[in-house]
């Protein structure tokens, strides 16, 4: 397994554990663009360069991903369309602290704003 600087162990074989998961030819590598492949022992210094950036997005980045979400354009995001994408995508959330998040942030038709909910996220 290759040692890389800055992960663990564990951390490597998780990665590579992934990685293999988009093998989907068996031959070690993955598609990186539509005619390249790359190995496990290539890629970890491509992951290494992206966790190692500091997070810069702003409250403008997240209310624009969300609206996306926004069928009615009001500003406003299902708290059941906001509960399925914090448990679903990305760092994932458990189903409890989502609740948490969302609890009392619903208006009578069951939608929350979402740049409100964005503003408060990033204020914690």
């Amino acid at each position: 397994m290759p040692e890389k600087p800055g992960f663990t162990e564990d951390q490597v074989a998780d990665y590579q554990e992934c990685f293999f998961l988009f093998d989907t030819k068996g031959d070690g590598c993955i598609l990186d663009k539509p005619d390249s492949r790359v190995t496990f022992e290539q890629f970890l210094p491509m992951l290494q360069a992206v966790s190692s950036k500091q997070i810069t997005d702003t409250v403008d980045d997240f209310v624009e991903g969300l609206r996306h979400f926004d069928k009615e354009g009001n500003g406003r995001i299902s708290a059941v369309e906001l509960r399925h994408l914090l448990i679903g995508l990305g760092e994932k959330m458990t189903e409890e602290e989502v609740e948490v998040l969302i609890h009392g942030k619903e208006d009578a038709q069951g939608n929350i704003n979402y740049e409100e909910f964005v503003k408060m996220v990033l204020a914690q």
